[in-house]
């Protein structure tokens, strides 16, 4: 490939960019969203869409020429000779096609296996991208998979017919760490037994565990390129440089992670509205080094200023010590003295179980979370971290325990009693744009939230232009410009959805956030600096926050405490350093093993 342009209505996407992936390498490409990685991949494929104008100098596939390829020849090539792996599985999948017809068109398209033996060759791929129970995930349909199981299938259909080139774009974004391991050891193994592959990643850690070469690109150009371990260590350019540091790890927590200076996020504030003061954007972070977040950092025992020390788990009051009224040794750890202040848990989660059928997917669960503070939720999927986190938002009921709000009962309460609590906690999910109204504009969506009931009808607590200045003043918050807030949420990207959700939740000021996968979407410098505004937010409003992630350095960027979950059931549990660095388990050490790292 030689001075490849993608144009789309005259805008050039992709200017002239060059490279090649020879059989047994691994090419990967990696760059913020809108650099052109997604529409490069695309066009190699013949699919860079309705109204696009791919240009280059040279463009060779599979050793023919693919400059003058119709329609017939595309066809041809995809599948057999090229599988493409998109992010969004439940798109790319047929909703009206079990996931082994899926599968077994493949097969039949190509001719891989007589017809008597395609059912055992997609039980068999299934079985080698980790699908469990293959044999009733074949009978399912995508909308009966979780997001995991979907990106694994669709992996499955890419390499059912032994390409030669796999153009995998993001394979790994909505997998927890030990199904990533396993994908990315099987990407390993077609690329030694000589495949080609172009993989698109936002995940750094991820494209240096398998790339032989790196390009990096920005505005659809290539800044920098070269072997893997030298881009990975020893970047040339500056742009390469902000993307490693904008990496989530223990060595980043207490730090902000994105460059964004105060003055640009100020001067995305229309008339009338303005950042809260305290705010705590930092004034202009370099890529040589990051900004500590001075306001609301923790100290050594891990307790932020101005507030009261928790008492330290497995210590046990003095005898006879008589504890605070409300406070039991399974909510708050035994007292170190019997004079200490005990704060109360703004969300306390006591003894919860939920089964479905036969099946129990949250088994006796119990945390305290207190103002101010973030309590990590890792674990595989299935593992019960959604639905814990349903149970605690009140969308579930538990079939037994019970969840408190600020000490007073929130499960089992009447929906018409919740209705007007639930303001106090809030949720951002990882797929927002199932949870949006797809009539309503970014702008309606955020002010939402700004509404009361009032008897049988939804009143606006707000006058309207109090109201459009919260609104724009929510949107200057997650760094969104005004006018964004006219747009539908299927005129935004990914990262865009992601934060009206987040400026959504953050509208009625919560006091516990449910963030659930927030930032698995998203590429690197974006997640910075959606990491940075949780960050942000919850020391200025004293927010707790409640954070499931498969992503380990996310989570030990920003937790005070984990929860490791596995079978629906709290395997292991403490201090995020504590546990992430010597874990006991040894389901948590296998987690923490199969993280991969940036090259030292």
């Amino acid at each position: 490939m030689q001075d490849l342009r993608v144009g789309f209505g005259g805008s050039e996407v992709v200017r002239g960019i060059s490279f090649s992936v020879a059989p047994g390498e691994c090419v990967a490409i990696v760059g913020e969203s809108g650099s052109g990685k997604s529409v490069t991949a695309r066009a190699l494929l013949g699919l860079a869409g309705a109204g696009s104008d791919v240009r280059a100098t040279a463009f060779t596939v599979a050793g023919r020429d693919a400059l003058g390829f119709g329609p017939r020849d595309w066809r041809r090539l995809r599948g057999g000779f090229a599988g493409l792996v998109l992010q969004d599985a439940l798109v790319s999948l047929d909703p009206l096609r079990t996931v082994g017809a899926e599968i077994g068109e493949v097969l039949a398209v190509h001719d891989v296996v007589p017809r008597a033996g395609r059912t055992a060759k997609v039980l068999e791929l299934l079985e080698s991208v980790g699908v469990p129970e293959p044999e009733l995930r074949a009978g399912q349909y995508p909308h009966e998979l979780s997001g995991g199981l979907r990106q694994r299938v669709l992996i499955a259909s890419a390499i059912a017919a032994g390409p030669e080139l796999i153009i995998a774009d993001e394979p790994t974004t909505a997998l927890d760490v030990t199904v990533q391991a396993q994908i990315l050891r099987l990407l390993a193994g077609r690329k030694a037994a000589g495949t080609a592959l172009l993989l698109i990643s936002h995940d750094l850690a991820v494209v240096g565990s398998i790339a032989d070469r790196i390009l990096v690109m920005r505005d659809g150009q290539i800044v920098e390129q070269g072997p893997a371990r030298d881009v990975l260590t020893t970047p040339a350019h500056d742009y390469t440089c902000a993307l490693l540091a904008a990496v989530p790890s223990a060595a980043s927590r207490g730090t902000r992670l994105s460059d964004r200076t105060g003055a640009s996020d100020q001067a995305r504030l229309p008339d009338g509205a303005r950042l809260s003061d305290g705010a705590g954007v930092s004034d202009g972070v370099g890529v040589s080094g990051r900004a500590q977040l001075v306001k609301g950092s923790r100290s050594a025992d891990g307790v932020r200023p101005g507030e009261t020390a928790r008492p330290a788990e497995g210590v046990r009051p003095a005898e006879g010590a008589q504890l605070p009224d409300g406070v039991g040794p399974a909510q708050s750890g035994a007292l170190a003295a019997a004079t200490a202040p005990v704060p109360v848990p703004v969300l306390a989660v006591t003894n919860l179980t939920r089964s479905y059928g036969s099946r129990r997917v949250v088994d006796d669960v119990s945390f305290a979370l207190y103002r101010g503070e973030t309590l990590g939720i890792v674990g595989e999927s299935g593992s019960g971290k959604t639905t814990l986190a349903r149970l605690a938002l009140g969308l579930l009921d538990p079939d037994r325990g019970q969840v408190t709000l600020h000490d007073q009962p929130w499960s089992g309460l009447p929906e018409r009693l919740r209705r007007p609590l639930r303001q106090r906690i809030q949720l951002v999910s990882q797929n927002p744009l199932d949870s949006f109204d797809p009539r309503h504009t970014a702008g309606r969506l955020v002010a939402e939230p700004l509404r009361s009931r009032s008897r049988s009808r939804w009143r606006w607590r707000l006058p309207r232009e109090e109201r459009r200045a919260a609104v724009l003043e929510l949107l200057a918050r997650v760094g969104l410009p005004p006018e964004v807030a006219a747009r539908h949420p299927r005129e935004l990207s990914g990262g865009q959805r992601q934060r009206i959700a987040i400026a959504r939740a953050l509208g009625p000021r919560p006091d516990v956030l449910v963030c659930d996968e927030p930032v698995s979407a998203l590429d690197v410098s974006i997640q910075a600096q959606v990491l940075d505004l949780l960050a942000e937010l919850q020391h200025e409003y004293g927010t707790a926050m409640v954070f499931i992630s498969h992503d380990l350095g996310v989570v030990h960027h920003l937790a005070d405490r984990v929860l490791v979950m596995k079978d629906g059931r709290v395997v292991e549990e403490g201090n995020v350093d504590e546990v992430f660095s010597r874990p006991r388990h040894p389901y948590t050490r296998d987690l923490v093993a199969a993280v991969p790292r940036l090259p030292d």
